[in-house]
Formats: C-alpha cells, structure tokens, sequence
C-alpha cells in the first residue's frame, strides 16, 4: 500500500471531480465487515487504475463512514472529494509510469492504413 500525502484539491478542482464523478458508478461496497485489508487493497486497486472513484458503503452509521474516509484518505494517500450519504468519492492521481531509456531508440510503431479499396455505396450494389 502506498503511503503518500493526499493530493490537496482546490474548490475549482473539486467541483470538476464531483462533475466527472456525477455519471461512474460505484466500483467498491463496503459491506458489514467494514473496511478489511482486503477492501483497502481493493481500492488501492481502483484508485491505481482509475483515478477517481466511488464507494458504496452500506451502514447508517455517519461517524463510521467519516472514520472509514479517514483511514482510506491516510493509508491509500487519496484525496476525498464528496461525501453524499452512503456514496463516498475519491481521487488520486495515477502514479507515473518511468520510460525505459531503450524504448526511446526504437521508432514509434504506426498502424498501416488497410487495403479495403473504395468504399462501396448503396447504388454500385444495384448495377
């Protein structure tokens, strides 16, 4: 598990991140057990690949949920962006990726256009 410092949002960047997350649907459920090693690890996973996510908790607990925020924000190193009931969202850029010094003597790979010929309209089919 990554233990970095959450990455500070400014209100112009949170309103973004709410934006963006409006429409993705939750990737982790907290069940009853509560937040397990396996659940962090789980979001460790999504927040790697996905960058912004949400998480489902089920519980009416409010102060468990707000426990749970501050456990994943200090241990995973995400930035909490919204918590509306029982639906949490959070961000975490995606860790860069270092290139190897030997991918950068090759030439780029391009795609070769195909060889379909011309392509043929409703009316070249009734002659």
């Amino acid at each position: 598990m990554v233990q970095t410092s959450p990455t500070p949002l400014s209100a112009e960047n949170r309103r973004a991140l709410k934006a963006r997350a409006h429409h993705i649907e939750p990737v982790v459920i907290i069940g009853d057990a509560g937040l397990t090693p396996a659940v962090l690890s789980e979001i460790e996973v999504h927040l790697n690949s996905h960058e912004l996510i949400k998480i489902r908790v089920h519980g009416d607990e409010r102060e468990t949920r707000l426990a749970m925020i501050d456990t994943i924000v200090e241990s995973l190193g995400a930035s909490s962006v919204q918590h509306i009931g029982k639906t949490l969202v959070f961000f975490r850029r995606k860790p860069l990726v270092p290139q190897d010094p030997a991918d950068m003597d090759k030439p780029a790979k391009r795609k070769r256009p195909g060889n379909r010929g011309a392509r043929r309209t409703k009316r070249s089919y009734q002659r």
